[in-house]
């Protein structure tokens, strides 16, 4: 089994990448985050592999880290979600971001991805609520005790810009994770002000 390859880029395209790993060019299927961490072709690069065998074909998916990895994984145990439509998540929401939309059950922010309607929104989230909450994201959710925990579960400040994004007409999930990366950047002290100014900054497009 493949769980790594280090190389050299050869060439990337749409949804993948060719990894020359001594003379052998390696195709991998990636997801657009991936993709965009990528060096340039010619340039040394490691990628995380995930390797799918079928009874017609051998599928290697590529990883920029063991984060995005994971969570294909843990993706492709709901059903009816395969490796493109996985990919296309993880294209569309960074692991953090879609960790906050699945345990806040916003629907509507997990079909942003193509070829993710409403009903597989709504599975994605009755069937990885739990398992989100502890998955890693190295993002703004943290993991403590077991207990995963948001700024949209924090007293005080954090909250209440929370609150305050959404009555802006922002989604649940969305602020929440604008505020959570705005909280982990200003740190435990940061008053409302300060918040949701920095915060707004992390939804401007």
């Amino acid at each position: 089994m493949i769980a790594k390859l280090t190389g050299r880029i050869d060439s990337t395209q749409d949804g993948g990448v060719v990894l020359d790993v001594g003379g052998v060019g390696y195709g991998l299927l990636c997801s657009a985050r991936t993709l965009g961490r990528l060096p340039g072709a010619g340039e040394a690069a490691m990628l995380w592999v995930e390797m799918q065998v079928r009874e017609d074909a051998i599928q290697l998916y590529g990883f920029i880290d063991t984060i995005e990895r994971d969570w294909f994984r843990l993706l492709g145990t709901v059903q009816g979600v395969g490796a493109r439509v996985a990919l296309s998540l993880l294209s569309a929401l960074s692991p953090s971001d879609l960790a906050a939309a699945i345990i806040a059950g916003d629907k509507a922010m997990l079909s942003r991805a193509p070829g993710v309607g409403g009903k597989l929104a709504a599975r994605l989230v009755t069937a990885l609520k739990e398992k989100a909450a502890a998955a890693p994201t190295g993002g703004p959710i943290v993991i403590g005790a077991g207990v995963a925990h948001t700024a949209m579960s924090a007293r005080g400040a954090a909250s209440e810009a929370v609150s305050a994004l959404m009555n802006l007409g922002t989604g649940r999930a969305e602020a929440l994770a604008a505020v959570s990366r705005a909280a982990e950047r200003l740190g435990s002290g940061a008053d409302l002000q300060a918040l949701i100014r920095e915060a707004l900054k992390e939804l401007k497009p």
